[in-house]
């Protein structure tokens, strides 16, 4: 086993980028090249030992074995963990833009919160975070069609608008509320948000499941209402209590589930 410890020692109001601090990219350097490692602050490049006091403790041959763990205030930081396939990733701290982006394997786990695109288009892995998350988790980006196709996502606090945006397939489950349009575009995969949303969960969805375990202020006209069910079975999961079924959206001839618990 491998454990990369990194310290913030000097803070940057301009976003660090950290596409090169993986587990499958460092786990077999040494002392002094994880701290050469470049980094991008803006346009400029610098060595990641520039900003983090790096501390390295056991070695591996197996990137599997490899743990990353982030102390300091990371809240410029954007892109952990982008396109990581294996090993371990653990920030403790709030996170900038594109956490766990593109990850096809391995665990991230934010200790607080993450700006937006939290998950984004990634195909396989667990992002887990702790705190609360911005608009467009495990969505696609600005302007592409493919969104989240694999893996897990967790949030154990809420998250903002267009969760799960053009997903087509994976798991996200948000603990507490959801904004608006929950699921949008949705083709497949399976999101639960045990709160509350605010409105409009699946619009123009084709498939996949929707399961909302508070309350939504409104469905969409293209949904509808199937019949109620107690304690259904869904996802491979017993979710108590009685719950309505709605098929859509209907505006685009899909067959979504939206399941909503009865209060």
């Amino acid at each position: 086993m491998r454990t990369i410890k990194l310290f913030m020692k000097k803070f940057s109001r301009i976003p660090l980028e950290f596409d090169n601090i993986l587990p499958e990219k460092l786990y077999d350097k040494t002392q002094k090249q994880v701290e050469e490692t470049i980094i991008y602050r803006g346009n400029r490049k610098e060595p990641l030992n520039k900003y983090f006091k790096v501390t390295i403790d056991g070695t591996t041959t197996n990137p599997d074995e490899c743990t990353i763990i982030m102390d300091g205030n990371m809240e410029r930081v954007k892109y952990i963990g982008n396109l990581m396939s294996c090993g371990s990733i653990i920030v403790n701290s709030n996170v900038d833009l594109h956490v766990g982006a593109q990850m096809s394997g391995g665990y991230i786990r934010v200790n607080g919160n993450t700006e937006s695109y939290a998950g984004r288009e990634m195909t396989g892995g667990l992002l887990e975070i702790k705190g609360n998350t911005k608009e467009f988790l495990g969505s696609s980006y600005a302007g592409e069609w493919r969104g989240m196709s694999g893996g897990c996502i967790i949030v154990e606090g809420s998250a903002g608008r267009y969760a799960g945006d053009c997903m087509l397939n994976g798991q996200i489950i948000i603990k507490k509320n959801c904004d608006i349009l929950v699921g949008n575009h949705m083709s497949g995969g399976y999101i639960e948000v045990d709160g509350n949303i605010t409105r409009w969960p699946g619009g123009s969805m084709k498939k996949g499941v929707i399961v909302v375990g508070g309350c939504v202020d409104e469905v969409l006209q293209g949904f509808k209402k199937q019949e109620k069910i107690h304690n259904p079975l869904i996802n491979n999961k017993y979710h108590i209590g009685t719950y309505t079924l709605y098929t859509g959206d209907n505006t685009t001839r899909g067959k979504g589930q939206l399941w909503i618990k009865n209060k």
